[in-house]
């Protein structure tokens, strides 16, 4: 039987001066879905950043330490609340997918995102859920040679907006799938979509 998510993490850095980065792309989803369910966060100071609710027991966070220390947020919520590893799932930025695309997956590494990996440090597990939306790499840009930590820290050009926001909201709209554990359905959703070009 599968294994409904009781927690989202959006992965982003805290402050105004990060919100439109590519970096913060799981902030954008968090938000998007809360935005869906008709919720609102609330700074929870025992969890180290911002925590919504949905449906049931449903919780969604966004961790207000920077990125690579996000899994002392997750690692308190998930031990107050008793959630397993596989009943995440982990919002985050994808330099391997282009602007547009969005994919889902279970386990793996953190290809060198240190949002995931401190995760996967405080948990002592990869094996919890990640939806990836991408955002394009350096390489295939129109600066290629740019470190890949400057790109990541910088806002989307203007014509990789549009597509990364189409992403986030097919990312919402299978979440009624992703919300009930049939994974299988949600990928599904995502992965056979059109992409923007």
């Amino acid at each position: 039987m599968a294994t409904p998510i009781r927690l989202v993490v959006g992965l982003g850095n805290p402050g105004r001066e990060h919100d439109g980065t590519r970096h913060n792309t799981g902030f954008w989803f968090a938000n998007a879905l809360v935005q869906r369910l008709s919720g609102s966060f609330a700074n929870e100071a025992r969890f180290f950043g911002a925590v919504a609710r949905g449906a049931g027991d449903v919780r969604i966070l966004k961790p207000g330490t920077y990125m690579n220390l996000s899994g002392r947020a997750v690692s308190a919520l998930t031990r107050f609340f008793d959630i397993e590893p596989a009943e995440i799932l982990v919002a985050h930025d994808e330099l391997d997918l282009k602007p547009g695309s969005i994919k889902m997956k279970f386990g793996g590494g953190s290809a060198g995102h240190n949002g995931l990996r401190d995760i996967t440090a405080h948990l002592a597990t990869a094996d919890f859920w990640r939806l990836r939306i991408g955002i394009g790499h350096p390489r295939d840009s129109d600066i290629p040679q740019q470190p890949v930590v400057d790109y990541v820290l910088r806002p989307p050009r203007t014509e990789e907006r549009g597509p990364i926001d189409d992403a986030v909201g097919r990312g919402v709209e299978a979440w009624p799938a992703i919300a009930a554990g049939d994974f299988e359905r949600a990928m599904l959703e995502l992965h056979t979509r059109k992409e923007t070009s």
